[in-house]
């Protein structure tokens, strides 16, 4: 059975998400880890009551190098083969990430290559667009550029707020991302799944 850690750094809704697909057999996978770079986050207490480990990684005292050295060490010791990032607001190194090449996963809140980086959503709103959407997709080097797993559109309705489009971008994630993880870790992408 593959396993996997979850990286995030706030509310840790995607997590949680994921975490109930774990527990309802729906993601036949084991969660061994959450970890955050904020100690304030959110999420951390929601994967402590779900009955998960949660972690912090040190990113102020640390730096980069320091906390992704932790992480990878956490991998090591849980046998972590595939790290899940769920709004997980730190750049991973190059070197972090040649060393795991397509084994690090990361969803976008925008329909990729359109709006990369921190804010997919209100930059998609501002620009106006008809419809956005959210991307799953593998990380690499670059800034949301690595090899796209599955999209899911999201019209932008002509009552929507900045508020209700963001809701609804992540409700789409919600369901998207844990599918695409189970078909990523069985090996049969989700279109291909009864």
């Amino acid at each position: 059975m593959t396993s996997f850690a979850v990286l995030i750094s706030g509310r840790g809704t995607n997590m949680a998400a994921i975490a109930r697909a774990v527990a309802r057999g729906k993601l036949d996978a084991r969660l061994k880890f959450v970890a955050s770079d904020n100690p304030g986050a959110a999420g951390l207490d929601i994967a402590r009551k779900m009955g998960f480990p949660a972690e912090m990684l040190d990113y102020g005292k640390e730096g980069r190098r320091g906390a992704e050295q932790q992480l990878a060490l956490l991998c090591s010791r849980n046998n972590v083969e595939w790290i899940v990032l769920a709004g997980f607001m730190r750049l991973l190194s190059p070197e972090f990430v040649a060393a795991r090449r397509g084994r690090i996963v990361n969803i976008h809140p925008s329909l990729l290559p359109s709006f990369p980086g921190r804010d997919g959503i209100g930059d998609a709103w501002r620009y106006g667009v008809k419809i956005t959407g959210v991307t799953v997709h593998l990380v690499d080097e670059g800034v949301d550029s690595g090899p796209i797993l599955a999209q899911k559109a999201v019209p932008v309705r002509p009552c929507d707020t900045l508020e209700s489009l963001e809701k609804r971008i992540h409700r789409a994630e919600h369901g998207l991302y844990w599918k695409t993880l189970a078909g990523l870790f069985s090996g049969v992408p989700a279109s291909e799944r009864s």
